[in-house]
């Protein structure tokens, strides 16, 4: 069986789910991998044989999206042409992980497609929002990579097609603990916007990623690392909490090992705003602003003993086989 799985390459999330999942596909048959996009800032060894600039997200430097640069660098001819040249009627099974531009060329070339990962959630109303509904937001959801069938992902069973997150081995396997640090992950701030606030709190030791660090460092009481997903692994499994945005992938990982989570989602990014009102309900604190009283936001946090319920891993193999035996019925 030949497979062909569409990578949207707008952060980091869709490909690590798409490392986790090469190894049990392969057992399905042969994977060629297409990724659209080019936010992506982790290494990966996955077979790449097809790329497109695709849609890609460019933020503020204080945790926002950046609309005007979002549009200027959309290339509908680009597009157009990246999904005519798809040759998708070479493959078996269509999956694609919110790709718009394999959604465009199953739309042109005629060929069947399964919409699976997280965005693919959304397509039932059961899905939690937040109380003001953005309609362009909904509009996205239904029309930006749309599939004849969906297997979403989400923090719990919101409705009878979506399937718990995709939980790497390595978290599975972890025996989690408590060094004491803060691991942060927030990709859409700059650095200068939050030092202050993790610098004044100085008995805290913060374990931050970012994109423009090269090289592992510390100073004070904050450690710089590069972005990295083993040093990742082993900072979450290890840290007392996460500061994170509204992402999935994290938060699922810090709910499965039970860790603290303090959610602070991108502005203007409704999936995040989606994403963080999932994880209200789950109790986990949710910030919309990284102000000047952020270090107190966090202090508050800390003193609070927070019991979030433990989330399941998805069974990979129960829901490939799925996939599998049900695609194009």
């Amino acid at each position: 069986m030949k497979i062909f799985y569409a990578i949207q390459a707008t952060g980091n999330g869709h490909i690590s789910r798409a490392t986790q999942l090469y190894p049990y596909l392969q057992k399905f048959g042969e994977v060629d991998f297409f990724l659209s996009g080019n936010n992506a800032s982790l290494d990966f060894n996955l077979p790449i044989k097809f790329k497109s600039k695709g849609c890609s997200l460019y933020y503020s430097k204080c945790g926002g999206l950046h609309y005007p640069n979002i549009i200027k660098n959309i290339r509908p001819r680009q597009i157009y042409k990246d999904a005519d040249n798809l040759p998708l009627k070479n493959y078996d099974v269509i999956i694609n992980d919110f790709d718009s531009v394999t959604a465009l060329a199953c739309k042109m070339q005629k060929v069947h497609s399964v919409q699976f990962g997280h965005q693919a959630s959304f397509i039932s109303s059961n899905t939690p929002r937040p109380q003001n509904r953005s309609v362009m937001g909904e509009l996205i959801f239904k029309h930006y990579a749309p599939a004849p069938q969906n297997i979403g992902l989400h923090f719990a069973k919101y409705d009878s097609f979506i399937r718990p997150p995709i939980i790497k081995d390595e978290i599975i396997n972890a025996d989690p603990n408590n060094l004491g640090h803060i691991t942060v992950y927030l990709p859409s701030f700059d650095k200068d916007c939050l030092e202050k606030a993790f610098s004044s709190l100085s008995t805290t030791h913060f374990h931050w990623f970012l994109d423009t660090v090269e090289k592992q460092h510390t100073i004070n009481n904050i450690t710089y690392f590069p972005v990295n997903q083993k040093k990742f692994n082993k900072s979450l499994i290890s840290c007392d909490g996460i500061i994170t945005g509204g992402g999935f992938e994290t938060p699922s990982e810090a709910l499965y090992l039970e860790k603290k989570i303090l959610s602070i989602p991108i502005k203007n990014h409704y999936e995040q705003e989606c994403n963080a009102e999932a994880l209200r309900k789950l109790g986990v604190p949710v910030v919309y602003d990284a102000g000047d009283d952020f270090a107190m936001v966090i202090e508050n946090w800390l003193d609070k003993k927070i019991i979030y319920p433990k989330i399941e891993a998805n069974n990979i193999n129960e829901t490939l086989e799925y996939l599998f035996d049900n695609y194009n019925k």
